[in-house]
């Protein structure tokens, strides 16, 4: 029972987390754009990251393909992963807070899902619960 809690508190923060993020960058565009440029990166990936933002969470909280689903976890753990390094390699280690915070809540929503819903992914080790 524990674990199914966990799963569904760690998959509603990772979720919110994931789409306040994608309001930020419709609602602050102009800060967004210069955050990114701030870390290297082009002002054209904030449309991309917007959709895949909205797209990741729905697809980890609707669930209606297992397989889109655990697709959706890896590019979340790839983007917070990476995030969190981009922003560690400017010197600005601070802002990779919410990168570590994601990749926690990530951990323990993928790590979970099995107990937590129907059909069981195929990439869940279930000897690690």
């Amino acid at each position: 029972m524990a674990a199914t809690y966990t799963y569904w508190i760690s998959t509603a923060l990772l979720s919110l987390l994931y789409l306040s993020s994608a309001i930020a960058y419709v609602t602050k565009g102009a800060w967004v754009r210069q955050a990114l440029a701030d870390l290297g990166y082009p002002a054209y990936l904030v449309p991309v990251m917007i959709a895949v933002k909205v797209l990741g969470a729905a697809a980890i909280l609707s669930r209606f393909s297992v397989a889109l689903s655990d697709l959706a976890y890896a590019g979340m753990f790839y983007h917070l992963l990476l995030s969190g390094l981009a922003h560690v390699g400017v010197r600005k280690p601070g802002g990779a807070l919410p990168a570590a915070v994601g990749l926690a809540l990530l951990a323990a929503s993928f790590f979970t899902q099995n107990t937590a819903r129907e059909v069981p992914s195929p990439y869940v080790l279930t000897a690690l619960l």
